[in-house]
């Protein structure tokens, strides 16, 4: 005869209430954490490259092996790539992406991930280590954005952080761009870096210029190029050939003209 099962005990029915409360709460904590994603981070936005002629992407090791020389046929003109993130962290294909691109004749920048948590000057001096001896033609570009950033640290120790990164890196002789998104532009950009050069991720068209120095804007996630897989992060540079010829000749002259990199 079968043995029939005793009843759960009420530490039982407890304990599984507890762990279905527990995968309900995360549920909605995913769905939060998603739909403040999608908020600020934009799909496409439908571009006149004759009207933009200058194209660039951003790639990280998340992308993989690229094709550079497939990439710059495809009509693409500049790569930023990212170099390191926080006080420690070095992307681990930042050469080999750089050497490709560079072989391809790409113009070639490198970007920084901010973390809230770290003091500005070791974030400076870790991407500083990254680039050290390295060709680049743009400015350092430091990603200051909330996704994937959530500790919790107040917003004038970050603008703190965030000046102190930018002063380092310019007494070192380098130029110095933020990268940020519509809400990071309000909360860390507006009337606190309004002298550094602005890369915008934004849907809004580029000819709605939201501060002086916005030159670079994002305006895709998931487009498509020749020579990388999967999703690719699409940019412009806001101007003409002209503008941009200009705008790289400017940057041969350091911030400061005695500092030595």
């Amino acid at each position: 005869m079968a043995r029939r099962k005793a009843a759960p005990t009420r530490p039982d029915y407890i304990k599984w209430l507890l762990v279905a409360g527990a995968l309900a709460l995360a549920a909605v904590v995913a769905l939060y954490g998603w739909q403040r994603y999608v908020r600020s981070h934009p799909g496409n936005l439908d571009l006149d490259r004759s009207r933009y002629p200058i194209a660039g992407i951003d790639v990280s090791n998340h992308n993989g092996k690229v094709d550079f020389k497939q990439v710059r046929d495809d009509n693409i003109q500049f790569v930023i790539i990212k170099a390191s993130e926080g006080g420690t962290y070095r992307d681990p294909s930042f050469e080999r992406h750089l050497a490709g691109a560079r072989k391809a004749g790409l113009v070639v920048g490198a970007y920084h991930f901010f973390r809230k948590n770290r003091e500005g000057d070791a974030q400076a001096r870790n991407l500083m280590a990254a680039v050290r001896g390295k060709q680049l033609d743009l400015p350092l570009v430091i990603d200051v954005e909330d996704w994937g950033n959530d500790i919790f640290v107040s917003q004038q120790t970050i603008h703190e952080r965030v000046d102190r990164m930018v002063q380092v890196l310019r007494d070192n002789g380098y130029h110095v761009m933020i990268y940020t998104n519509g809400n990071g532009y309000k909360k860390y950009y507006q009337g606190h870096l309004d002298d550094c050069d602005l890369w915008l991720c934004s849907l809004n068209h580029p000819d709605r210029v939201i501060a002086p120095a916005h030159r670079f804007q994002q305006y895709s996630h998931n487009g498509t190029v020749r020579g990388a897989s999967g999703d690719v992060d699409l940019n412009i540079y806001r101007g003409s050939k002209r503008d941009w010829e200009h705008y790289l000749a400017s940057l041969q002259t350091p911030p400061n003209a005695s500092s030595k990199r």
